[in-house]
């Protein structure tokens, strides 16, 4: 039999040579049905002009590197601890500066017929000894308790922060009197301090009991940003700073102290929920706020030898002011754990 004949190879496509003086030569030509030519150049230029994100397949967009304060901001929003505990300092605060929104009655306005009766339609918290609505006075007990804890900690933190950023700044003689004068201020107990300095004032407002818990609280704020101060003010931005020819002003308010007062707010959050526990204790005792003053302390007290007879003056004061505090120390412990990363 004749040997069947065998199709010829197609010959092979042979692009002609690049020349620079006829446009167009030597393009690669896209096979039939892929587009036009090609123009690697141009597409790599495009590749790289394209803003990084704009192609649905590729990476997404870069994100920017976030500061100290708003990484600290981006987990404390997602931090239920922090939210639930901010939704009940939000309500407390807000029913401290407007009590009447929750209780229309007036916390001074006593029954003496219904002493230590319990709870009836439109008074859900029974009546006290004097045949005061203890609902109200719970309400309007926030006002003073919420008053006392935020301005005594502010001044603590205030003081506290400028004494001991200036000792742990400048250091020296400065540093070592400050740090022996917050000594003796830790040697006194702060219940025997309280009965001592609170006995001899007559005053039935909040201020001496500002004043006398600033004065013993600056020394714990002041320790805190005194040993922050001294880290920061060795990093090298500082010292370039310094060597940039800043002064200490300069370098103390724009370098040193905002990345030192991070640890100081975290104390600052978690004492005032303990300030506001020592006043209800101090007002306790006795040598607090006093009547006709409305504090949660005094109810406490007035309820204190109640307790058998009538339980209900006892229990939702001191409900209160456990909620308070537990909110303001579960923010604070939320508030560290965001601005240290080692927490997380």
């Amino acid at each position: 039999m004749p040997e069947p004949e065998r199709p010829e190879p197609p010959e092979r496509y042979e692009p002609p040579a690049y020349d620079p003086l006829q446009p167009g030569k030597g393009e690669a030509i896209a096979p039939t049905g892929q587009g036009g030519p090609i123009d690697l150049a141009l597409d790599e230029a495009e590749s790289l002009e394209k803003p990084l994100g704009d192609d649905p397949t590729g990476p997404g967009p870069r994100e920017k590197a976030r500061s100290l304060w708003s990484d600290a901001w981006h987990q404390l929003r997602r931090n239920p601890v922090f939210v639930i505990a901010s939704l009940v300092i939000l309500f407390l605060v807000v029913i401290s500066i407007w009590p009447q929104l929750i209780a229309s009655g007036d916390p001074l306005q006593c029954e003496l017929s219904k002493s230590q009766q319990g709870a009836e339609p439109g008074h859900p918290f029974g009546y006290d000894t004097q045949g005061c609505d203890v609902y109200t006075r719970t309400v309007y007990g926030a006002r003073a308790s919420i008053t006392v804890g935020i301005c005594a900690t502010v001044g603590a933190a205030l003081l506290g922060s400028a004494l001991g950023g200036l000792a742990g700044f400048f250091g020296g003689w400065g540093d070592s009197l400050l740090s022996r004068v917050a000594d003796i201020f830790f040697g006194i107990p702060v219940v025997l301090g309280g009965l001592v300095f609170l006995s001899v004032v007559t005053s039935t407002t909040v201020w001496p009991v500002v004043g006398f818990i600033v004065l013993l609280g600056w020394p714990q704020l002041a320790r805190i940003a005194r040993g922050s101060v001294i880290t920061a003010k060795q990093n090298d931005y500082v010292q370039a700073a310094r060597a940039l020819g800043a002064g200490n002003g300069r370098m103390l308010l724009r370098h040193v102290a905002p990345n030192a007062v991070a640890p100081v707010i975290v104390v600052a959050t978690i004492a005032l929920g303990t300030y506001i526990a020592l006043e209800a204790t101090l007002s306790f005792l006795g040598v607090g706020l006093r009547p006709p003053t409305v504090s949660w302390g005094i109810d406490i007290s007035n309820a204190a030898s109640q307790i058998r007879n009538a339980p209900h003056m006892l229990l939702y004061p001191a409900g209160a002011l456990s909620i308070t505090v537990l909110a303001f120390i579960m923010l604070g412990d939320a508030v560290r754990d965001a601005l240290d990363p080692k927490l997380r």
